[in-house]
């Protein structure tokens, strides 16, 4: 049985599936990790999905394949109901999240007995380079706006882990991209981990940034905050930053 599932949410990445999936393995073999993928296509016309099928048949790799572009966190929904590890997490399609910072996720989430591991742009070591001056501040306002609700200084991180108990257990409400703080709020993770990387801009295919995610987003807040008052549920017993540097496997 695999020891952690990564869900990857797909809409015309084709030109660099293949490539992310022999990356992710190879990372995950190198360290010793069994590890199994969750392929999501939203009925991508580039052919992204008919890709998907054939590195099925090389990896441990499922493929869900959907009716239409229904959104990122129904992906991820789907995809955690796919799964057969006992830990699950996400990550982009396009390089953005590192491959070789699997493993290093996974070894924080089991040196620390953690309920959720984010890989954050916004604790020491993590960074956003060449970013313009414009998008850097929505999203560190974004993750501010957050900040009432978890520990987690990058709440709008789409690279994550968590327990598959947790993740399949919790009821999620928004359908947008920022998925990660809807299942830390309304499942009530206890023990939280943040991990540092440096996020890299797509290189191929389009943004998936819109105005439209960007009001979503507010309305998600809007109704997290509302189930925190409400709820009485109390903040996360533990936070703290682990550097992959410091992890007892990478000294």
């Amino acid at each position: 049985m695999p020891q952690l599932t990564m869900v990857v949410p797909t809409y015309n990445e084709c030109d660099r599936l293949e490539e992310l999936v022999t990356a992710v393995f190879a990372a995950a073999d190198g360290r010793g990790l069994a590890i199994e993928m969750v392929i999501v296509d939203d009925n991508s016309p580039d052919g992204t999905g008919a890709l998907a099928d054939r590195l099925a048949e090389r990896f441990r790799l499922r493929v869900v394949h959907r009716a239409g572009k229904l959104g990122l966190g129904t992906a991820v929904v789907e995809g955690f109901a796919a799964a057969s590890a006992p830990v699950v997490g996400v990550m982009d399609a396009d390089f953005s999240h590192p491959p070789g910072l699997v493993p290093d996720l996974y070894q924080a989430f089991q040196d620390e007995g953690a309920d959720v591991v984010v890989a954050s742009r916004y604790v020491p070591g993590g960074s956003t380079p060449n970013w313009p001056l414009k998008r850097r501040m929505l999203s560190r306002t974004a993750c501010l706006l957050a900040r009432g609700l978890s520990p987690i200084r990058d709440a709008a991180s789409g690279f994550f882990l968590i327990r598959r108990e947790i993740a399949q257990g919790t009821e999620i409400k928004a359908g947008g991209f920022k998925i990660c703080l809807e299942l830390i709020v309304r499942s009530g993770a206890a023990r939280l981990v943040e991990v540092p990387y440096r996020f890299d801009d797509r290189e191929l295919g389009d943004s998936k940034m819109s105005l439209r995610e960007a009001a979503g987003y507010l309305v998600q807040l809007r109704d997290l905050y509302r189930l925190r008052l409400t709820s009485g549920r109390r903040p996360p017993v533990s936070y703290r930053t682990v550097r992959p540097a410091d992890l007892p496997g990478r000294r």
